[in-house]
């Protein structure tokens, strides 16, 4: 398999280049979509808005990029739809564990995406974007994760439910989840997750998985009959998440084929279950190598609904798909300074940067995940192969992580060296931990807010990152909060 590209692959300048759809370099400078990054730090240039240079490092929150996300979905499933001539529709979902964020959350739900949840925490971010106007009655609140009898997820379902929102459906991963829903007397809409994450070829390898998540396919027909017999339940929704970021489509329908065949059979037997809900899974670039046909996917998609649906003579569903790492991803971005350069009798120069690798893109650490690493500043000058290093005493704040092959190149001229790491923007904060104490007790970076009006200007919000004082209170130096 060919070395994932995270960047600029030779030694000749770059002063004019598209690396992808957004990021493009242009008399030395690197611009996302038509922001020049490397004015934020050095100026020189036109003003986009910001009126001021900024110290890094710096995170990007580029929302612009979340809505194009999901407006480019949304199509792509209309125009195949209309091709294939689909009869059911398309739903949006956000998968908030991608990245919980006020901001992310509020652009999705803005758009009209339903809100895929997770926890007890979730339901408050939904009350509050009930109360703010952001999350509509018609919007969907699609709760997965555990929610077991006497937890607090559950009685927020339900709380949520009775009060405040009509549109919950309820995802069951275990029969014994059922009970508090059937206690309530509420008129829930249900959903059954199917156990089939992970690599199968058959529903007696799926029900064999090896897998914390769902029902196999007799729990699934159990829970289908509990749920027709509760007076106040109704089957709406079939879960079947088959994994995540997959990036071979032909393994990704391969895994879908008996989970679509599982529906079809249940919607002989209860017909109100109008929804195949797919789950996550939609790969996103993280390199610039990355490939994936996905108009070739969602044609494959909807023709294996349309034949399965015809075997058992049952109409086929609406789709739905929850997008986090697909919503979030792009739309993220880390800078950094080169603050220095140490030769060490290194096979390659260590290029160092003002912040941490590892703490700032966990999986860059724990699962050697590669993402685009390029300049801001000196893309018209000569480069070089180097190895970048955090500001942590740790051995393994490095990039390109530990056991990659794939090159990295940078300018040779260090002075006002300013790079970036993109497509960070699923997951990587959130396993970080927002607000936390992270490795060697280094602050988290300020982020800029970067949005455009209705004309296309930018607009900017700062908010501020930790202070010294903010890690010492985390860790206990001025006293813990007791309960």
């Amino acid at each position: 398999m060919r070395n994932p590209v995270i960047g600029w692959e030779q030694e000749q300048p770059v002063p004019h280049h598209s690396f992808n759809d957004y990021l493009h370099a242009r008399e030395g400078r690197l611009y996302y979509e038509e922001l020049d990054l490397a004015q934020l730090f050095v100026g020189g240039r036109e003003d986009q808005g910001l009126g001021r240079t900024l110290p890094s490092p710096l995170e990007i929150i580029y929302l612009p990029k979340i809505r194009e996300k999901i407006a480019r979905m949304r199509q792509l499933f209309a125009d195949v739809s209309a091709e294939v001539g689909y009869a059911g529709r398309f739903h949006y979902a956000y998968a908030s564990k991608a990245n919980a964020a006020e901001e992310v959350l509020r652009t999705a739900l803005e758009v009209g995406a339903h809100y895929e949840m997770s926890s007890a925490v979730d339901v408050e971010i939904a009350r509050l974007m009930l109360a703010a106007g952001k999350l509509s009655p018609e919007q969907l609140v699609i709760c997965n994760g555990f929610k077991d009898v006497g937890s607090v997820y559950a009685a927020q379902i339900i709380q949520l439910k009775r009060e405040e929102h009509d549109n919950v459906i309820p995802v069951v991963e275990d029969r014994g989840e059922l009970a508090p829903l059937i206690a309530s007397g509420l008129d829930f809409e249900m959903g059954l997750r199917q156990k089939c994450y992970g690599p199968h070829r058959g529903q007696a390898e799926m029900d064999e998985a090896d897998s914390r998540f769902g029902m196999d396919v007799e729990t699934i027909w159990q829970a289908a009959q509990e749920i027709e017999r509760a007076p106040h339940l109704t089957l709406k929704l079939y879960h079947a998440m088959v994994g995540s970021q997959i990036v071979d489509a032909d393994d990704f329908l391969t895994w879908l084929e008996i989970p679509i065949e599982i529906y079809a059979r249940l919607r002989q037997q209860h017909p109100t279950l109008t929804i195949f809900d797919f789950g996550g899974g939609m790969p996103v670039p993280m390199t610039l190598n990355f490939a994936f046909d996905y108009r070739s996917f969602v044609r494959r998609l909807l023709v294996l609904l349309q034949e399965a649906c015809q075997r058992y003579a049952v109409p086929v569903p609406d789709v739905l798909g929850e997008f986090g790492r697909y919503t979030t991803a792009e739309h993220g971005a880390h800078l950094f300074k080169i603050v220095t350069v140490k030769e060490n009798n290194s096979v390659l120069p260590w290029y160092l940067i003002n912040g941490s690798i590892m703490t700032s893109f966990p999986d860059s650490w724990a699962l050697s995940e590669h993402f685009i690493v390029l300049p801001l500043t000196h893309l018209d000058k000569p480069f070089r192969r180097v190895r970048l290093g955090g500001m942590t005493c740790d051995s393994d704040d490095i990039y390109p992580p530990k056991g990659s092959s794939a090159p990295l190149y940078l300018p040779v001229e260090t002075e006002d060296l300013y790079v970036g790491f993109f497509g960070i923007g699923a997951y990587q904060e959130m396993l970080g931990g927002v607000g936390g104490s992270k490795h060697c007790v280094l602050p988290e970076a300020n982020e800029l807010l970067v949005d455009r009006d209705t004309e296309g200007r930018y607009q900017f919000r700062i908010l501020r990152g930790q202070m010294y004082t903010d890690v010492l209170r985390n860790l206990g130096y001025w006293g813990y909060q007791e309960l």
